[in-house]
């Protein structure tokens, strides 16, 4: 049985229908937010509610499971989050890698992020899968919080756990109304007149699906994956948008 953590989030939510109609029997979990009727109806799913940060939760969510899809995450640029996701990233990351050790699972894919990679401010400087974390002002906490996690995935690996992981741009594509993809094509929507200044990684949620697929069928382990449809500037992407709803692009540089 395939485990997905977060399996009612955006990415999750892709994720749990693209295994079902592949026909693989997954445990799709979720805590705050329940799953969609349509979501329920998915064949071969099985839904469960349960606390990450509870480890006795946890223990039980991955009985008999081989393989796990950590996705779950809290993702936030409020500052009145900020520790909250500093504590549920980090510490839901750590009781799923000890539990996988535990049960011996298969594998693991883990979902970072591109921002677990760190920002000094050298926008000359390019990112890639060796570039080690600095602490920085330019550090978002969600960034943070994720390279936080990943520590906790490679100390799994050091301990003989089968784990990769995926560092995604930003992750667009169909959503709820309430995930960060939906979220910007509203502010577009409304034709909001300015844009955030900056260039930054972007990717299809399909193509992140793809990815972790693959690599949760093959044999690669203890490395980790950007995955990006490529670079552009948050004017580049908001103007897209606003042409492909009819809209009047921003038109401002915001800070």
């Amino acid at each position: 049985m395939i485990l997905v953590t977060g399996a009612s989030g955006f990415l999750g939510q892709h994720l749990v229908r693209h295994l079902s109609a592949q026909g693989e029997l997954v445990r799709a979990l979720y805590h705050t937010h329940p799953p969609a009727q349509e979501l329920k109806n998915l064949p071969c799913i099985e839904w469960m509610c349960c606390d990450l940060l509870d480890i006795f939760d946890v223990e039980e969510a991955m009985q008999g499971v081989s393989d796990v899809y950590h996705c779950a995450a809290i993702v936030s640029f409020d500052p009145r989050q900020h520790r909250k996701m500093l504590h549920f990233n980090p510490e839901s990351t750590t009781n799923i890698v000890n539990q996988a050790i535990s049960q011996g699972i298969r594998k693991l894919v883990h979902v970072s992020s591109v921002a677990a990679l760190g920002r000094n401010g050298d926008a000359t400087k390019e990112i890639n899968e060796d570039t080690e974390w600095e602490d920085s002002k330019y550090n978002s906490a969600y960034g943070l919080s994720k390279y936080l996690a990943e520590m906790e995935v490679w100390r799994g690996i050091g301990e003989g756990l089968n784990a990769v992981i995926v560092n995604p741009g930003i992750i667009l594509g169909p959503g709820n109304g309430h995930d960060l993809s939906s979220q910007l094509m509203k502010i577009v929507y409304r034709e909001f007149p300015f844009y955030s200044k900056g260039i930054t990684s972007w990717v299809d949620v399909q193509d992140v699906i793809t990815a972790m697929t693959m690599l949760m069928g093959s044999d690669v382990e203890a490395d980790r994956f950007i995955v990006s449809n490529g670079n552009s500037s948050y004017m580049e992407i908001f103007t897209t948008m606003a042409l492909a709803l009819g809209k009047k692009p921003p038109r401002f540089a915001g800070g």
